[in-house]
């Protein structure tokens, strides 16, 4: 099984029907925690190498998308995997709660501010999505309105995908047990307590109602210009490989390249 790219393996295909019961969140597809390590940071240097490359030709622009249930690794995947990238071409944006201002104008306001540039590869933690879930869940909208909203989604994903962008989507899943183990770690931790809010498990028990706002989302916007990918998230090791060379293997398709030399600088050139 591990032969086979896991670009193909968990990619959500357009028009599917989604049921994240019938996907095991522990899976590993074939991979072993033995050999992780390495095919980590062989991911990594490739990574590094690619967002080189991508910074220096300054020509497409890339957009990364990370959404899962609390405690799902978001964080863990910024810090494991976007690490290998340059911050200078590499803006992590965190999608809180919207600010006066921000509820003040369209719900996609906010979020088209921080689509990347030429060459930027932007990481949203949380993002756009958020409209058809945590509204959804909490009603915080009618539903007729954020039942409009996966169409405008796509449309605005299709809209920065023929402008240039290319737009990879992860869905960390984790099941309710490993959220629990993940919660009560967090909570036993001294250095790690801050991040705990009362609020979590309040959030924890509309569990059902969440994974049905996902399975939904998942289904009606995996497009073939914005796919969505669903990484088994149980194991951090694996959900740090799989989003490593799934995003190396959209990043080595824009055949990103250093810019052609100036003709103008001479093959041998010593400076005094």
């Amino acid at each position: 099984m591990a032969a086979h790219r896991l670009r193909d393996l968990l990619r959500v295909e357009p028009g599917s029907k989604v049921r994240l019961a019938a996907i095991d969140p522990s899976d590993t597809h074939g991979h072993n925690k033995s050999a992780a390590d390495k095919e980590l940071a062989d991911g990594l240097v490739r990574l590094a190498g690619l967002q080189d490359r991508l910074w220096a030709e300054a020509k497409h622009p890339v957009l990364v998308v990370l959404q899962g249930i609390d405690a799902a690794g978001k964080d863990g995947t910024v810090h494991h995997v976007m690490s290998a990238f340059s911050p200078q071409g590499c803006p992590v944006t965190d999608f809180k709660v919207p600010s006066a201002l921000e509820m003040s104008h369209d719900y996609l306001w906010r979020v088209h501010q921080h689509a990347p540039g030429k060459g930027e590869i932007a990481i949203f933690n949380r993002s756009h999505y958020e409209d058809v879930l945590v509204v959804r869940v909490h009603d915080l909208v009618p539903k007729m309105i954020w039942k409009q909203r996966y169409d405008q989604i796509n449309d605005w994903e299709r809209m920065l995908v023929e402008e240039g962008t290319t737009i990879v989507k992860f869905f960390l899943l984790i099941d309710r047990d490993e959220q629990r183990k993940r919660f009560q770690a967090r909570y036993d931790d001294p250095t790690k307590r801050w991040k705990f809010k009362m609020g979590d498990l309040a959030e924890r028990g509309l569990w059902d109602n969440y994974v049905a706002a996902f399975e939904e989302a998942l289904s009606r916007c995996s497009t073939a210009a914005a796919p969505w990918y669903v990484i088994p998230a149980n194991r951090n090791w694996f959900r740090n490989l799989a989003v490593a060379e799934i995003l190396g293997d959209v990043l080595d398709d824009l055949k990103p390249a250093y810019p052609v030399i100036d003709p103008s600088v001479p093959a041998d050139l010593v400076i005094e």
